[in-house]
């Protein structure tokens, strides 16, 4: 019997290690691939896109805001991985009825190496997941090193409105790891609309554009540039600061040169 608690605390119980996973998570099933689990995940979302050579050989089962439940249903998976932020409260709610479910809940750096470890007990790969642990910790160890001074940034993720993010999510614990000091991190709202005008009032000395969920391109680059002339405006890999999982092994090495 392996049993878990997942990160909203609820206990999550096999009979013995998954055959079928399906994973609702991009940044979980590029981690599942990562820790040899290639055969066992028979469903995963569109968005899904990691690692490329591997993803397109597995059924799509809906996107992470609207899955299809009748196909999943038909999968009968041992184990699925959902997001709380990610996924639909009633669709996840609507596969709690039938099946295992895991929920990810993961809002800090500790809470990402949480769920490498919950994920490697519940699909018997402990021994890959505590490597790979070991591995992140050593990478972003060594960034700390290098990283001497905090640098005042806006990190916008979405555009018209204009949208930031505050000090209760992932990625202002990944700004604060790349050596960043979010203006916006003491605001109530987690995702917040703001104005020209307020970022304009922070003095931001950078403002970054994430790729995603927005897709910010170089263009917004020049757009923005022109309403903040003496602010630097970054294009920047949102996957860099979002994807928790077996992602956060290449993070340390883009942080070290994305200034």
């Amino acid at each position: 019997m392996i049993i878990v608690a997942d990160q909203i605390g609820r206990r999550v119980n096999l009979i013995q290690g998954p055959t079928k996973i399906i994973s609702l998570v991009p940044s979980i099933t590029e981690l599942l691939f990562d820790l040899g689990l290639d055969n066992q995940i028979v469903g995963i979302t569109r968005f899904c896109i990691y690692p490329k050579e591997k993803v397109k050989n597995k059924t799509i089962v809906g996107s992470t805001k609207n899955v299809d439940l009748i196909l999943i249903n038909s999968i009968k998976p041992d184990l699925i991985i959902a997001s709380k932020e990610e996924n639909t409260k009633e669709e996840i709610e609507a596969l709690m009825d039938n099946f295992n479910v895991y929920i990810s809940d993961v809002k800090t750096f500790s809470g990402a190496l949480e769920l490498i470890k919950d994920i490697g007990i519940l699909t018997n790969k402990e021994k890959n997941s505590s490597l790979l642990i070991e591995n992140i910790e050593h990478q972003f160890k060594q960034l700390e090193g290098i990283i001497s001074s905090k640098r005042k940034v806006t990190y916008l993720i979405w555009d018209n409105p204009i949208m930031t993010i505050n000090s209760d999510t992932f990625i202002n614990d990944m700004l604060n790891r790349a050596g960043c000091e979010n203006v916006f991190e003491n605001r109530k709202e987690r995702y917040l609309i703001i104005s020209v005008k307020e970022i304009r009032n922070k003095k931001p000395e950078y403002i970054l554009l994430s790729t995603e969920p927005y897709s910010f391109t170089n263009d917004h680059v020049v757009e923005f540039t022109r309403y903040f002339p003496f602010t630097k405006v970054i294009l920047v890999d949102g996957k860099k600061f979002s994807w928790y999982g077996s992602h956060l092994i290449k993070v340390p090495a883009y942080f070290k040169q994305m200034y």
